[in-house]
C-alpha cells in the first residue's frame, strides 16, 4: 500500500472512530434537548404526540414526530417510530400489547381520514398514555439516534469533504446547544443519504448542512453557522420540489425551527 494512500487510510478511520465516540451529556442536558425537541414539534402539548398532518401519508408520534407508516404504504421516509418501539424494548420499558409483538406492526391506520374518524378507539388511547410516560426516554433516544447517526454521515461523506464534515461535527458537539442543534435536525430532517429524501438528486438533510457550512476562520459562530446553512439547504430542497406538492408553506415553520437553535438576538442578524 502507498503511504498516501496508507495515510488516507488511517485518517479515515481516525475520523470514523471519533464520530463514532458516546455523546457525553448529562440526564438533565439529554432532557433539556428533549423539552426543546417537544415544543418544536407539538408545542409542547400532550395532545399533539399523536398528529396526522394534512399532506402526509403517515402518522408522526410522540415528542419528536417519529414516523409510522401504514401497511404497504409508498415509504419515503425513515420509520423511526418502530425504531424507537425497538430502543424502548431494550431499555426494559413495558409496551402495549398490541404492539408488543415480533416484528413490531404497521401503523393500524391506513389514512388521515381514517385516524380521524377513530378518536376513541383503545389502542389510539393506550398508545397516547404510553407516549406520556415514555417522554423522558424519547429524548434519549433522540441522541441516541444521533450518536447512531454520525459514523454514517462520515461513511457517505465523500473523500473530499470528509475531514471538512469532521471539524464541524466536532465544533458543534463541543457545546450542548450544538448537540441539540444536531440532534433536532437529524430528527427533523433526517441524514440526507437515502435516495427518496431528494428531489431532482439534492438533499437536505443532515448531511448537506454540514456540507453546506463554512470553516471557523470565516464563521466563528459555529451554532449560527449550521442554522444559516440548514435554511438554505431547506430553500433548495423548495426549490427543487416539485411545484404539486406545494412545499413552500412549510418553509416558516421549518425556518422558525432552525432559528431556535439560536439565540434571540443571533435570530435577528441572521434573518439581515
Amino acid at each position: 500500500m502507498q503511504k498516501a494512500t496508507l495515510f488516507l487510510f488511517l485518517f479515515l478511520l481516525f475520523l470514523t472512530d471519533a464520530a463514532a465516540q458516546k455523546i457525553l451529556l448529562s440526564q438533565q442536558e439529554i432532557q433539556q434537548i428533549g423539552k426543546r425537541v417537544f415544543e418544536n414539534e407539538c408545542a409542547s402539548k400532550d395532545e399533539n404526540l399523536i398528529a396526522w398532518n394534512e399532506g402526509e401519508d403517515f402518522l408522526s408520534l410522540g415528542i419528536g414526530h417519529f414516523i409510522w407508516h401504514p401497511k404497504n404504504s409508498k415509504v419515503l421516509f425513515e420509520g423511526s417510530f418502530i425504531k424507537f418501539l425497538e430502543y424502548a424494548k431494550t431499555s426494559g420499558e413495558k409496551i402495549p400489547a398490541w404492539l408488543d409483538r415480533k416484528p413490531f406492526p404497521a401503523c393500524p391506520w391506513i389514512s388521515r381520514n381514517n385516524f380521524l374518524s377513530v378518536q376513541n378507539d383503545r389502542h389510539l388511547i393506550e398508545l397516547k398514555d404510553f407516549l406520556i410516560k415514555t417522554k423522558p426516554l424519547q429524548a434519549a433516544f433522540i441522541v441516541k439516534r444521533l450518536e447512531d447517526a454520525l459514523p454514517v454521515i462520515l461513511k457517505h461523506a465523500s473523500e473530499s469533504n470528509c475531514e471538512k464534515i469532521s471539524l464541524q461535527l466536532d465544533r458543534l458537539m463541543s457545546t450542548p446547544s450544538g448537540v441539540y442543534a444536531l440532534a433536532d435536525y437529524v430528527n427533523f430532517k433526517g441524514l440526507g443519504i437515502a435516495s427518496s429524501e431528494k428531489h431532482q438528486g439534492k438533499g437536505w438533510g443532515l448531511l448537506q448542512v454540514l456540507k453546506g457550512m463554512k470553516d471557523e476562520n470565516e464563521a466563528p459562530n459555529t451554532v449560527g453557522e449550521f442554522a444559516r446553512s440548514a435554511n438554505a439547504v431547506l430553500e433548495n430542497r423548495i426549490n427543487n420540489s416539485p411545484s404539486s406538492r406545494n412545499e413552500q408553506r412549510w418553509l416558516p415553520g421549518w425556518q422558525k425551527r432552525v432559528n431556535s437553535y439560536l439565540k434571540k438576538e443571533e435570530v435577528t442578524c441572521l434573518q439581515k
